[in-house]
């Protein structure tokens, strides 16, 4: 059965007004994004929430100006007031998702971000505050150089920080690290004012390499060395004069190390004067002369320099009278065969010239003792006499002999000669060689004589010396001695 068809209105079909119900997204199979969704895309400061609502444009937009704001908050404005700038920033990329998704409508969905961004907000903001105010302590504590103070700020630091800023844990690692060689360069320098050019250069290597790799820690570098600098001059002045000879020596690095120098001159020529009295006082002659002539070469016309003059003469002399009486040891002394000068004796001229007199102590031991010197300073000569030889003869007498009385044995009496070496002490010079002849009486009436004892007694020797009296002596040896 067919139906009819309803009756159609006269006029023209077009001009009836028409209406159309809207049809749901999600019956339409499109899905409006969720804002709670949108807000945490935005969260991650990347503007992902921009993109999944398909606003390019402004994510570009947010994203560059995210990207801004993080490196100056990672270079130039590391405060905690541009930190809370950055936190609002991120903050209102959140809700300005929400609201571009439509979350003005959703009350409940509102509380639920609520809910998941304010604690989260508040953690990052108190832990970058945080962090912001300990690196501002620690950046004060390394621009007074005081190291012991910035490494106690560091040890606030801990993992909550490295999530919100692993920047302040990088940069409070270097300052850490600087501190470190900082304390080893203060230990290697404080033991180097001990005299230890070893452990001075180490300290000086530390410091050098913080100035070199760790940027920033210039006044934790100057502070240790200022310490350092304050030290001298050290309570030895050997050891003062140790370390400024190192400093006088290292070549310039043209960094902060190399104002060490300027404390050179100010210290090392008191040291250096110090150091030679000291030896001096020690009886090490020679290192006393160095200091002393080290002062009058590198620092000519010092107000030390007289003194310093002073100082190498007495270190000469004293060196020289410490040779001249090694020379002199033992009963035939070196002196003999090398002469050595001392430039502290009194010239040979005039008058009694005390002398040092070895060898043959017959006739030595005749002699005055204000002809003899005690020791070589206060000598003027050293006179070194060889053994007794026979001079002219005198006369020759018979005497009784005891293998056969009816037959005499002729004694003949010959001068005493004896080989005399007379030196200079205040040259070395040799002013005599001689054979100085003494003369005396002969023929005594009974002539005593020696013999060994392991043999037998035979009678007097053919030839021996004449019988001589103490003034003979005293004439023989005062033609070289008294002037």
């Amino acid at each position: 059965m067919v139906r009819p068809c309803p009756a159609i209105p006269e006029g023209n079909l077009m001009d009836q007004p028409t209406q159309a119900e809207p049809v749901p997204e999600e019956e339409a199979g499109v899905r409006p994004p969720d804002p709670l969704v949108v807000a945490l895309a935005n969260a991650s400061l990347l503007s992902a929430g921009y993109l999944v609502l398909g606003r390019r444009k402004l994510a570009a937009a947010t994203g560059l100006v995210t990207v801004v704001l993080l490196i100056l908050l990672a270079t130039v404005l590391r405060t905690w007031w541009f930190t809370v700038i950055v936190l609002l920033w991120w903050a209102g990329l959140i809700w300005h998702g929400w609201f571009l998704a439509g979350g003005r409508a959703a009350g409940r969905g509102r509380l639920v971000l609520l809910a998941l961004t304010l604690p989260v907000v508040l953690v990052v903001g108190l832990l970058s505050f945080d962090a912001a105010r300990v690196e501002e302590q620690v950046a004060q504590a390394r621009g007074a150089g005081d190291c012991a103070r910035a490494v106690d700020v560091l040890e606030q630091l801990w993992f909550g920080h490295l999530l919100v800023d692993p920047t302040v844990i990088i940069r409070g690692e270097l300052t850490t690290e600087a501190c470190r060689r900082a304390g080893t360069a203060k230990d290697k320098l404080a033991l180097a004012l001990t005299g230890r050019t070893d452990v001075l250069k180490e300290g000086f290597d530390h410091l050098a390499s913080v100035l070199a790799e760790l940027r920033g820690h210039e006044k934790v570098v100057d502070v240790v060395l200022d310490g350092f600098l304050s030290g001298l001059p050290a309570k030895n002045p050997c050891h003062t004069a140790v370390v400024t000879d190192w400093l006088r020596e290292r070549k310039p690095t043209g960094n902060a190390l190399d104002r060490s120098t300027t404390v050179v001159a100010r210290t090392a020529p008191a040291a250096l004067v110090a150091c030679g009295e000291e030896m001096m006082a020690a009886k090490d002659w020679q290192l006393a002369r160095q200091r002393y002539q080290q002062l009058l070469d590198v620092y000519p016309g010092h107000e030390l320099t007289a003194k310093a003059q002073e100082g190498v003469k007495q270190a000469t002399l004293a060196m020289e009278l410490a040779n001249v009486r090694n020379l002199l040891r033992g009963s035939q002394p070196a002196y003999c065969s090398r002469p050595a000068q001392y430039s502290g004796a009194p010239a040979y001229g005039k008058g009694t010239n005390r002398a040092l007199i070895y060898g043959n102590s017959e006739y030595a031991d005749k002699l005055p003792a204000e002809w003899k010197a005690a020791d070589a300073a206060d000598a003027v000569l050293v006179v070194c006499a060889g053994k007794t030889e026979f001079g002219a003869a005198v006369r020759t007498c018979p005497y009784q002999s005891k293998l056969n009385p009816r037959i005499p044995v002729q004694v003949t009496f010959h001068k005493i000669v004896v080989p005399v070496k007379a030196y200079e002490l205040r040259t070395g010079r040799q002013v005599t060689d001689t054979k100085i002849e003494i003369d005396g009486s002969a023929c005594p009436r009974v002539l005593t004589y020696t013999r060994s004892r392991l043999l037998a007694d035979i009678g007097p020797p053919s030839q021996v010396h004449v019988i001589t009296t103490d003034d003979k002596v005293h004439a023989a040896f005062g033609s070289f001695i008294n002037q």
